[in-house]
């Protein structure tokens, strides 16, 4: 465990893999959603955040305004396209299992809730613009069970030869959220977005992303395709798309470029949408798993040949 020095407390942090994840403790999320003038303590966190892309902060305290004003300190907060937040709170994606959940999609077909992020995947990858990051606050979680595995987008794209890297940086990919939505919510038509500055309407979304993007903040380079969302490879045929996603979706889940979360009651974890994805593991059948997750908008995912890789003490 390492320490990081504020001015009025020192915070400890413990990596929990060699490429991604971190424990925060020392910090109080609620003083800090409300009090905007503590520029240090959220310039940590954020720090903190790009270096490990999630981190997981336990015991904490969060009304629904000060989770809500947690997010908006990242940026403008991100409406789901199908998912219905608490009545005025449309930013809010509710997080609920239990007895009457399932992973099956026969079983939801007959009525089950689906269970939320049950396969690997990163938030809303659909979105012509998908979320820079994911705040979730689980209030009550399971006896046992209920993990999150992590994966690291730059882990796995800089442990592949030279000559795969070249190739995959000028191919783009399609991401849709049509079968996923449709799986979970039926034919439930998406929401109309639009007054809150989405561009796809009540159309499920749909984009075209490279299939390595750069991070805007770091520099660096990450894989940015999901079992969940991606669809195909523009510039390859359908069968070259498929094989090579195959690879790419098994290597991303090498579980060298991993993490699993453990949950434990009022814990926050906060991850990086543009460099990691992520699987909710259901083996809590018949037990409860309930939070509520903000998330927040991103721009549009872009590679520049000529951006360099930022050391942020993971690298490698």
């Amino acid at each position: 465990m390492t320490q990081v020095q504020r001015s009025q407390s020192t915070l400890r942090v413990r990596p929990l893999s060699g490429h991604i994840g971190a424990e925060i403790e020392g910090l109080d999320l609620a003083s800090l959603a409300l009090d905007n003038r503590d520029n240090e303590g959220f310039a940590t966190l954020k720090s903190l955040f790009l270096q490990y892309q999630v981190v997981i902060l336990r015991n904490q305290t969060l009304t629904r305004d000060q989770h809500i004003a947690l997010g908006k300190r990242f940026g403008d907060l991100h409406v789901h396209p199908m998912a219905k937040g608490p009545e005025g709170y449309p930013e809010i994606f509710p997080i609920e299992a239990d007895a009457n959940s399932s992973n099956d999609p026969k079983d939801i077909r007959g009525g089950k809730r689906a269970v939320n992020g049950g396969h690997w995947h990163s938030d809303v990858s659909c979105d012509v613009e998908p979320p820079l990051g994911s705040l979730l606050y689980l209030r009550d979680v399971p006896e046992y069970g209920g993990d999150t595995l992590f994966s690291s987008g730059y882990a796995a794209y800089e442990a592949l030869s030279p000559a795969l890297q070249s190739l995959l940086e000028g191919l783009t990919a399609v991401h849709s959220g049509e079968a996923t939505y449709r799986l979970h919510y039926g034919h439930q038509a998406a929401k109309d977005r639009s007054q809150f500055g989405f561009k796809n309407g009540a159309d499920y979304p749909e984009a075209v992303h490279p299939v390595v993007r750069t991070h805007p903040e770091t520099g660096r380079k990450s894989l940015f395709v999901n079992r969940g969302f991606t669809r195909e490879i523009v510039e390859l045929s359908h069968t070259e798309s498929q094989a090579l996603l195959e690879f790419l979706y098994r290597h991303q889940e090498t579980p060298e470029f991993t993490v699993r979360l453990n949950w434990t009651p009022n814990s926050l974890a906060i991850w990086d949408n543009r460099c990691t994805q992520h699987r909710a593991i259901f083996d809590y059948s018949g037990l409860a798993r309930r939070g509520e997750r903000v998330t927040v908008k991103g721009d549009r995912p872009y590679f520049s040949e000529t951006a360099s890789a930022v050391e942020w003490g993971l690298v490698g």
